[in-house]
């Protein structure tokens, strides 16, 4: 197989989709790697590292021509030419989240979309998102503290202990790895956490996990109005595989909220889950609405590179061996999870919770009847 790893180009995005040790294990089992030039640099890893480990180093269109292409985030308007019929594009694709255009364009240029975000384990489990999500939700509550720092117009409250005291509230909805993360970093902080989830069989488990002085709430509209006016932090954390994200905060509550107060919302590759939320990015990644602070970057994690490439590529490599050595037909029927993965194959949606958030329902097709 010809395996290409473009060069990420959404905005200052550094992580890259294969490490020098990745192409190497690739290259041994008889692949030939394609990485752009400086694609790693980013994530600290010269040119030189792939081409030891059996890669050459190429253009972009060079990297893209390629059986398999490997990313980190979603191909951009820019990419969308170098998408042909049967070949495979292994990423993050957001498809209900992000611009229906990507969508349009892998179903016209029948290019088969294998999505990291949908990808299940034997467990119903995310494999490939829950190392994302867990560095966005350590990160979440980090630059949440940050922008309540008074010099960026926030409230000036520090999430923190002082001398025995615990000074600022943090309120997360969600309680998936995302949400565990955010709660997790900030009760370490030694802030008041308050964390929002579904399942009250969970609670005193979450409880432990994060820490005794934590609160584990029901995920109700009314407990989630009623906390959200006083908290300093608040961060949106709900997925629903594959689907748009549903709003849990609304524009209303957020009038309620203090003024200074920070949002950061987490869902938002997937749409977002609070009502006033839009997509920013790295270079613009704040605005205001209603006197509170919005934070909605769609590549938190690019934010960390080496931390997110090295976590990313842990979970994704395998995987990818596995989709290399015995092609795609063989590893969809092999592997229903991953098979649970192809969002497009063949001109057609192949996930069905994305054809009903984009109500294209007519595009989708059972990958079972393709394959």
């Amino acid at each position: 197989m010809r395996i290409g790893v473009p060069k990420e180009i959404k905005d200052r995005e550094n992580r890259v989709a294969l490490t020098p040790d990745g192409a190497k294990q690739l290259f041994d089992n008889g692949h030939k790697i394609f990485v752009e030039k400086n694609a790693g640099l980013g994530s600290g890893f010269k040119d030189e590292e792939y081409t030891k480990a059996g890669a050459k180093v190429v253009d972009t269109a060079e990297a893209w021509g390629c059986d398999i292409v490997v990313k980190v985030k979603e191909p951009l308007e820019v990419e969308y030419k170098f998408m042909k019929e049967g070949q495979i594009i292994y990423t993050y694709l957001h498809l209900a989240g992000v611009t229906p255009t990507l969508t349009e364009a892998l179903l016209k240029s029948k290019a088969t979309g294998i999505a990291y975000e949908t990808v299940e384990d034997a467990y119903k489990r995310l494999p490939l998102l829950a190392p994302m999500s867990a560095v966005a939700g350590n990160m979440a509550t980090q630059v949440g503290a940050y922008y309540l720092a008074k010099f960026n117009n926030g409230r000036g409250m520090m999430l923190g202990e002082v001398l025995g005291s615990f000074y600022g509230k943090v309120v997360i909805v969600g309680d998936g790895v995302v949400g565990r993360h955010a709660a997790k970093t900030a009760y370490g902080m030694g802030s008041n956490v308050y964390l929002f989830g579904r399942h009250e069989e969970r609670m005193d488990l979450l409880r432990d996990a994060i820490g005794r002085r934590s609160h584990i709430m029901l995920s109700t509209e009314e407990n989630i109005a009623e906390h959200v006016k006083d908290a300093d932090l608040v961060v949106g954390a709900v997925l629903v595989t594959g689907a748009k994200a549903p709003y849990v905060v609304t524009e209303e509550m957020i009038k309620t909220m203090q003024p200074g107060s920070v949002i950061v919302d987490v869902s938002i590759d997937q749409g977002g889950c609070i009502e006033n939320s839009r997509p920013t990015k790295h270079s613009d990644p704040v605005y205001e609405k209603h006197g509170v602070i919005h934070y909605c970057v769609t590549n938190m994690p690019g934010a960390y590179p080496r931390t997110s490439t090295f976590a990313l590529t842990n979970a994704t490599l395998p995987y990818l061996v596995k989709l290399a050595n015995k092609g795609f037909n063989q590893i969809v029927k092999d592997d229903a999870g991953f098979a649970k993965g192809v969002n497009t194959y063949k001109g057609f949606l192949t996930y069905k919770p994305v054809a009903e958030a984009l109500g294209i329902e007519s595009s989708f097709k059972d990958l079972k009847e393709l394959v």
